[in-house]
């Protein structure tokens, strides 16, 4: 059985923290016996405060942070997603192997058009 990616990974949520407010993600990324990390809501007071503690994105929080997302798998298992921006002109981008991945590289599209 494959898994299916949730979240943002490390990397991922590292750059997102460069991109958007902190405020908007709902997970956080915790070390745990050292060399493994785990994944909690960001409302979670069992772990509050902790000094490593990386802001982390679910889709669900990724889609909310997009204007009006589309969000398409094709017929190989790829996924894709496109918004439309103010102008009501379409933008997307695509072929990737989980929806997270495709709504992180939208948001790095955007943001490097100055569109978010």
């Amino acid at each position: 059985m494959a898994t299916i990616k949730c979240f943002t990974d490390i990397n991922q949520s590292k750059k997102l923290t460069e991109i958007l407010p902190l405020e908007s993600a709902d997970m956080k990324i915790l070390p745990f016996n050292g060399r493994e990390y785990r994944i909690v809501p960001i409302n979670d007071i069992s772990v509050f405060g902790m000094e490593d503690e990386i802001h982390a994105w679910s889709l669900a929080a990724l889609l909310s942070v997009l204007t009006e997302p589309q969000l398409a798998q094709n017929s190989i298992g790829k996924w894709m997603v496109r918004i439309w921006d103010k102008n009501n002109y379409p933008w997307s981008v695509g072929g990737h192997a989980n929806p997270v991945d495709a709504c992180y590289e939208m948001i790095l599209k955007l943001y490097k058009l100055k569109l978010l």
